[in-house]
């Protein structure tokens, strides 16, 4: 059993017909395919496409025999993305078990020759012959090696471009990140290349504070950043077999604007779940890619039989995607967004009835821009652009503050009484002093609802920490016990409320 493997597995063997008529040769085809099982979608004078029934073992084959220049190409090709990249033998099986029945079938088929023959022309008479054209893996078959992935040809334009787009940047990134590493190894120095990763991941990615400022160009640059292997790899491997599956049934422009447009959504989506972090990938424009797949597959776009195996490998896939998506690191808001996205605008630009109305193209178009306006004005109006870098910040100087603050309970007993106030003075009250003002420049801030709680428990345990200190002052400076009581209290009180902090807000709070 031979494995094939690639983006598209498949298995093809030529037979000469010789004196074999081709006509009889369809007819013995066709009954073994019917024997075996499998759907038949099309024949006529040069051919015939079947698939393989969908089972745990395949999401379906489609099966192709072809007649050209008095040879037969008989053609056992995987229609959906499969995992590991390779067919697992199905392909070949699939052919071996076509001849073995092809055999059975021509020996059976002697006797009622003249009568098969006559039902075979008058059906044949009334079927296009174009169809191998407009099958769904044709454009693939065109490709004859991996270079003619990066030949622009009819309907296959738009993909090329993206593709080139995306690893022009990703070499430059790379060319440069090289001569970066050969720097530190001469120089001994491990900053150079970390400083070239930041700028290349960082200069064109998506991010919600600077899309919000208005930096929109990001929500259209940031798909074609990509700064690992693996990821790149990925992306484009997808990006070309949905190009080569749905551009010419799209057509190049409208497949073009789905592929921005649903990026530039997924976008949209990644920035209105997260308030912080950078994102960058193609991994939004792709997902739109996907629900354009299964809304072209929802608009029967395709033919029955085809239609069923693509849902399934299309829908495998794409889940596949989402719960991967849930792994920490991935923007999966973008993925939805996307997904989303692409289908919303490939179903409107293909469907020329809604609601047993019928909508002509300049008014989809317009329905559709209609839908993409909507959206992204509601994202850039409603979407608050939180400052949560900069609360950050003076958190942590606050932390900071607080965790010098705790240095005054180690003081020695034998420390002179001056020193002693001295340091009480500086970590203690001049620290929650400022911690006091820092809280104030922290409720200027635009922050969501926790970090506002966070902020109202610092107030609270600012303001009680510095009674404590100046409490404590009192008792360091007149070194009578008469204060323990007052400071039991407030020490007792700044634990309730750090207590009711850490429960509320799930921060612990210092």
């Amino acid at each position: 059993m031979a494995v094939s493997w690639g983006y598209s597995p498949k298995t093809e063997k030529y037979i000469p017909l010789g004196d074999f008529p081709v006509d009889k040769y369809l007819i013995i085809a066709k009954q073994a395919i019917e024997n075996l099982g499998w759907n038949l979608s099309h024949i006529s004078e040069s051919g015939l496409i079947a698939y393989t029934p969908i089972s745990f073992q395949s999401y379906s084959e489609e099966i192709s025999i072809r007649i050209q220049n008095n040879f037969v190409i008989a053609k056992s090709e995987c229609v959906g993305i499969q995992l590991l990249f390779n067919d697992y033998g199905k392909n070949d099986t699939n052919l071996e078990k076509f001849f073995h029945e092809f055999e059975y079938v021509e020996y059976h088929l002697k006797d009622v020759w003249d009568e098969s023959l006559a039902k075979y022309r008058e059906f044949v008479a009334t079927q296009d012959d174009d169809y191998f054209e407009k099958a769904p893996l044709t454009v693939k078959n065109k490709i004859k090696n991996v270079f003619y992935l990066f030949i622009p040809r009819k309907g296959y334009v738009a993909t090329p471009i993206f593709l080139y787009l995306t690893l022009i940047y990703y070499l430059v990134y790379f060319l440069i990140n090289s001569f970066a590493k050969q720097q530190e190894a001469y120089y001994g120095t491990q900053q150079l290349s970390g400083i070239i990763r930041d700028f290349f991941s960082l200069i064109f990615s998506n991010n919600r504070s600077l899309v919000l400022q208005g930096q929109y160009w990001r929500l259209f640059t940031y798909q074609f950043v990509h700064i690992y292997f693996l990821h790149i790899f990925f992306n484009m491997y997808s990006l070309v077999y949905l190009g080569l599956m749905i551009e010419h049934k799209l057509g190049s422009k409208r497949f073009a604007f789905v592929y921005l447009f649903s990026g530039f959504c997924g976008g949209l989506t990644s920035i209105m779940m997260h308030e912080v972090g950078f994102s960058i990938g193609a991994s939004g424009s792709i997902m739109g890619l996907y629900g354009a797949f299964l809304a072209l597959l929802a608009s029967r776009t395709f033919e029955k039989n085809a239609a069923k195996a693509l849902l399934i490998s299309t829908g495998i896939v794409t889940v596949f995607t989402l719960v991967n998506g849930l792994s920490a690191g991935i923007d999966n808001a973008a993925h939805i967004g996307g997904l989303l996205a692409g289908f919303i605008f490939t179903f409107i630009l293909s469907n020329e009835r809604f609601v047993n109305i019928k909508v002509s193209k300049p008014w989809r178009y317009a329905l559709t821009g209609l839908v993409f306006i909507c959206f992204t004005v509601s994202v850039l109006v409603f979407t608050p652009n939180y400052q949560p870098k900069e609360f950050a910040k003076l958190e942590a100087d606050y932390n900071q503050n607080a965790a010098n603050y705790f240095q005054i309970f180690y003081i020695k007993v034998s420390t002179p009484k001056a020193e002693k106030l001295q340091k009480v003075n500086e970590i203690g009250i001049k620290a929650w002093e400022e911690n006091i003002v820092i809280v104030k420049q922290m409720k200027k801030l635009r922050l969501n609802e926790k970090d506002q709680l966070l902020i109202s428990y610092y107030d609270k345990i600012a303001t009680k920490t510095l009674d404590f200190v100046k409490v404590f002052k009192l008792e360091v400076q007149d070194n009578v016990p008469q204060y323990k009581p007052r400071l039991d209290e407030l020490m007792q009180e700044i634990q309730a409320i750090k207590k009711e902090g850490n429960e509320k807000t799930g921060v612990y709070l210092r």
